[in-house]
């Protein structure tokens, strides 16, 4: 009887998540996945899931099912907190052997149900924070025992502990492998992973693999390796791998993927691939079928971080009264019938939104950071309308007094989370993070990741190096480059497409792609890379805040500095339901501390900087002049 499924799903996918190794977007896999009539799509990066969320709701809203997962790494058999490299085969057999240099193998996993994706989560946190040796965020076998609940695994690419086994000559120790895994995970959750890029490190093991699936009647499974959309992508894709080690296209001894085929094959490529085994190919829409994960795009602030409030107080009526002190204390206890007005009915809108846990929490940091010698802002931004951030020292502005709106900050009309900036000086904001993170919970409390991509002028530059270029030649194109405009950097779209706004600024670009060779095949080069990610950074402000622990919502990842960070970035974050907090170092506070100290060092008497009054003649002469260098926003163009 002829087979009735044609289909196929791709299940072992690298994005550009997997830095400078992947070069796939995640907008672009989701259309080529529909494209092509796939009812699902995976996303398995290396050792990281920050790709998780995008690729979930990118899919979603194209209408395909998204499997979410990782191609973890996997310490060779020892403590993840252990750091020793480990060698299974003689010296001889050192390229088959552990990969890193013996410090990983590699397991690919995916969520099978919310459980099982939360799991992963944070099954993936522990790797970054507990198990990462140099750029290996390692999981062990105590790791996956733990978090194995809703997880779908199988023996991964040929970098996996049972494929290194089996390279080495030792079935034996692969086949117990392979038991164990299928103990943590569970005999209907646990494939045989098979691959085929015309490598021989996938052909020499694939006859043991087979025994191994048979002695213990575990589903085989067919992946293609993909780091590249279409085929074509193959050089932006290697292009990335150059870039990374920092080496040319023309070195022959540097890292490049051998065999071929690393993109988003048809169905019917993958099926004619692997039709020896038409079963792991039935397979993969199998676990298509059974994965069904949900990130809870809640309502915001759904997990606001809870202020602990004295015996016999809740945070609403704890909140009620610092407003009441602190009206009491700015009017010094003769408060204006018209504050009073405005302070009830800001109270009201805080009270009905259920936000007085936030305005408790963002106090407390505040008023504990002026406490301990911290320089503080006088306010920032739309929260200065408020007279209930004023009145609990959140800010430093009489919003009566300057005709400050309050809507501005919180509409009534229009549910959203508050959001409050604050400026430290530099020093004093570490010292603030570091107390909030005592005080509300290490767990619950993480910077924010940032992504830095490959703009049009970095790629060029990128390029012409890996091309072999003289250092000028990069400098020489990117020089004619127009500059960016409001912030932002001209693309390769604006300067080719004729319907850009910004299309005449790059005439003299064009100009000289279209008479020197050099610069085409470098403009060519680059195009391939531009948008892919570079690098991961800390969002200058943005600090994320729960009332449970970070790790059941976005994975943590420990920077070599010692900073940790959420793996989303915050507007995921918020969308989630965590609370974003902005934390801003601000130099010039630092300026403005020194100051008023060595005004009282010379003896002078000591200023209080917000009783200047704002109409003082000779700060206005002094502006007149232009002497603006070093005051805040005024000394720039901008």
């Amino acid at each position: 009887m002829a087979r009735l499924e044609t289909n196929f799903v791709h299940l072992h996918n690298h994005t550009h998540y997997s830095l400078l190794d992947g070069a796939s977007k995640i907008p672009d896999l989701v259309a080529r996945a529909k494209e092509l009539g796939m009812p699902a799509v995976a996303i398995t990066d290396h050792g990281n899931m920050h790709g998780a969320y995008e690729m979930w709701s990118t899919a979603v809203k194209a209408g395909i099912k998204p499997i979410i997962g990782i191609e973890a790494y996997v310490t060779p058999e020892t403590a993840r907190q252990d750091k020793s490299r480990v060698h299974w085969g003689t010296e001889a057999q050192r390229s088959d052997d552990v990969s890193g240099g013996g410090l990983i193998t590699h397991m690919t996993m995916w969520a099978e149900n919310d459980e099982g994706l939360t799991n992963l989560l944070k099954a993936s946190s522990i790797a970054n924070l507990e198990g990462r040796v140099m750029r290996y965020p390692r999981m062990d076998k105590d790791v996956l025992s733990r978090y194995s609940k809703g997880v779908i695994a199988s023996s991964g690419c040929p970098s996996g502990i049972i494929q290194t086994r089996l390279r080495l000559g030792q079935f034996d120790e692969a086949l117990r492998a392979a038991g164990e895994f299928q103990d943590i995970f569970g005999r209907d959750n646990f494939f045989i992973e098979l691959m085929n890029h015309g490598l021989s490190i996938e052909t020499r093991v694939t006859k043991d693999l087979l025994e191994i699936a048979k002695r213990l009647n575990a589903p085989l499974l067919a992946t293609n390796d993909l780091h590249y959309v279409h085929e074509e992508d193959r050089e932006a894709q290697d292009a990335m791998l150059c870039i990374n080690s920092g080496s040319r296209l023309d070195d022959p001894d540097r890292f490049k993927f051998d065999g071929s085929g690393y993109y988003l094959k048809s169905a019917e490529q993958m099926r004619e691939l692997f039709k020896e085994f038409p079963e792991a190919c039935d397979n993969t829409l199998e676990i298509a079928r059974r994965c069904n994960v949900m990130f809870d795009d809640g309502e915001d602030g759904a997990f606001m971080p809870q202020f602990d409030c004295p015996e016999g107080w809740d945070e609403t009526s704890l909140f009620l009264k610092k407003v009441e002190e602190g009206l009491e204390r700015r009017y010094n206890n003769n408060v204006p019938m018209e504050v009073l007005k405005q302070a009830d009915y800001e109270c009201g809108v805080i009270c009905q939104m259920q936000f007085c846990g936030y305005f408790l929490v963002v106090a407390d940091y505040i008023n504990w950071a002026k406490a301990h010698g911290v320089m503080v802002g006088p306010g920032r931004g739309s929260a200065a309308g408020a007279m209930v951030a004023y009145a609990m020292g959140i800010t430093e502005l009489d919003p009566m007094k300057h005709g400050l709106i309050f809507e501005r900050f919180l509409n009534p009309e229009r549910v959203s989370l508050p959001d409050i900036d604050v400026d430290f000086d530099p020093d004093g904001r570490a010292k603030v993070l570091e107390y909030v993170g005592e005080k509300y919970g290490r767990d619950k409390v993480a910077q924010c990741v940032i992504y830095g991509t490959i703009k049009t002028k970095q790629a060029l530059k990128d390029s012409a190096r890996i091309m072999g270029y003289e250092f000028s030649v990069g400098e020489k194109i990117t020089k004619i480059l127009p500059p960016p405009k409001n912030g932002k950097d001209m693309s390769f779209h604006d300067i080719f497409d004729e319907k850009s706004k910004r299309y005449a600024e790059a005439r003299e670009f064009r100009e000289m792609y279209d008479t020197d060779p050099d610069t085409k095949r470098i403009t060519e080069e680059a195009k391939g890379i531009e948008g892919l990610i570079r690098q991961t950074g800390v969002h200058a402000c943005a600090t994320i805040m729960g009332s449970e622990p970070i790790t059941d919502t976005s994975p943590l990842l420990e920077r070599t500095d010692g900073t940790i960070t959420t793996t989303f970035e915050y507007h995921t974050c918020e969308t989630l339901g965590l609370v974003k907090m902005d934390f801003l170092g601000l130099s010039n506070l630092t300026v403005i501390r020194d100051t008023l100290k060595n005004v009282e060092h010379n003896g002078k008497e000591p200023i209080d900087y917000t009783k200047i009054p704002l109409d003082d003649k000779e700060t206005y002469q002094l502006l007149a002049r232009g002497d603006t260098l070093g005051v805040f926003q005024l000394d720039s163009d901008g």
